[in-house]
């Protein structure tokens, strides 16, 4: 397997914020920047300092708590931006300008020419500064190419040291995200960067292919968290990278936790069924499976759940099997015989037909009559 050459940028602190409803205190963002760090996320996104003086400080204090990630903020092409971000500390300002012809005309009302020259001089300025300049497109995926690779060429030679493809929209699949990133990345000076959002389920398959495309810097949010549909899920691009891209520095056994940091912090459950960090990601409930699992996890779990800091779990319903039964008995404690095993499983298919949760009280209320009428 060829590793890819990547590293991994967590934007949940800025891009995760802007999910409706969502505002991290100071302690949450350090408490998530402390868990991100942990796991070795080379880049963490702290804000977007000019929106007000406590987003300020709050990116400030993130840039002084001696991480070994590098701390990101946001900035548009305005010096005033600029010399917020400055005064915060940051290792890395991300300055962006919205680049396709629909945003040109609706938010700048200018030429792209004059845009583009006015982000040119803010690209110097912040790098004549001594901070990494990442030299941001915004709404990229509907962008002329031709454009793009001018605004980074000319980006790398004002002192750009990333350059940065949005699918703002979320409009692109895989295969469309492939070949834009084999277009920008010939003879580009420096690593380009990639940043997806999920408004038709594709953040991560396609940032998943640009990483193996060669971009270099891969934008996530913890749970997917973001703007409508969210971002790119850290859980699932960091064990994607682990799989398939050979990538093994990032310790992913802190992933469950720092998920439930943030769903608490943001009040946005997780799915049950979300990979990886969803409460039935390691979860099982048929017969023919668990029968499997017990003799060797493999058959089932492409992902051990050890691995992110998660727990296989056996649940029971109407697909349950007598052998699933009996191995959840034993391992709670119960010898119970061939008969009372039968008695419980009818009980719980029984019961699983008519969408009863088989709880643990009521399996021990199962396993107690099993004890008393079927032996009498």
């Amino acid at each position: 397997m060829k590793k890819w050459n990547v590293e991994i940028c967590d934007v949940t602190l800025r891009d995760g914020e802007q999910t409706p409803g969502v505002s991290f205190s100071h302690e949450e963002k350090c408490s998530i920047a402390d868990i991100l760090d942990e796991i070795g996320v080379d880049v963490i996104e702290a804000g977007f300092p000019i929106v007000s003086h406590n987003e300020a400080g709050c990116v400030r204090d993130l840039s002084h708590m001696g991480l070994d990630a590098r701390i990101c903020c946001l900035s548009r092409a305005l010096k005033t931006d600029l010399d917020c971000a400055i005064g915060c500390d940051v290792d890395m300002v991300s300055i962006f300008i919205a680049t396709s012809d629909l945003h040109m005309r609706i938010k700048y009302k200018k030429p792209r020419e004059e845009v583009l020259e006015k982000a040119l001089s803010m690209v110097e300025y912040a790098h004549d500064h001594g901070i990494q300049v990442r030299f941001a497109a915004e709404d990229a995926s509907r962008t002329n190419i031709a454009f793009l690779r001018e605004m980074y060429l000319r980006g790398a030679e004002c002192g750009a040291d990333y350059v940065s493809y949005a699918d703002t929209v979320g409009c692109l699949t895989p295969l469309e995200m492939a070949g834009i990133i084999d277009a920008l990345r010939i003879d580009l000076p420096i690593p380009l960067c990639i940043h997806c959002h999920d408004d038709m389920g594709c953040a991560v398959a396609n940032t998943i292919t640009a990483a193996e495309r060669g971009a270099y810097q891969l934008h996530t949010t913890v749970n997917g968290i973001g703007e409508r549909a969210g971002n790119a899920s850290l859980e699932e691009v960091a064990c994607a990278l682990r799989f398939k891209g050979g990538v093994d520095r990032y310790d992913l056994s802190h992933l469950l936790k720092l998920s439930k940091v943030v769903s608490e912090a943001s009040g946005i459950p997780v799915p049950k069924i979300k990979s990886i960090v969803g409460e039935h990601a390691f979860a099982h409930e048929s017969g023919i499976h668990i029968a499997a699992l017990i003799e060797d996890s493999s058959t089932y779990e492409y992902i051990h759940p050890n691995l992110v800091g998660g727990e296989r779990h056996y649940l029971l319903g109407k697909h349950t099997g007598k052998k699933a039964i009996a191995h959840i008995l034993q391992s709670m404690g119960h010898d119970l015989g061939e008969e009372q095993i039968i008695w419980i499983l009818d009980q719980v298919k029984a019961r699983g037909e008519h969408k009863c949760c088989i709880t643990h009280d009521i399996l021990l209320q199962l396993i107690h009559q099993a004890e008393l009428e079927v032996i009498a």
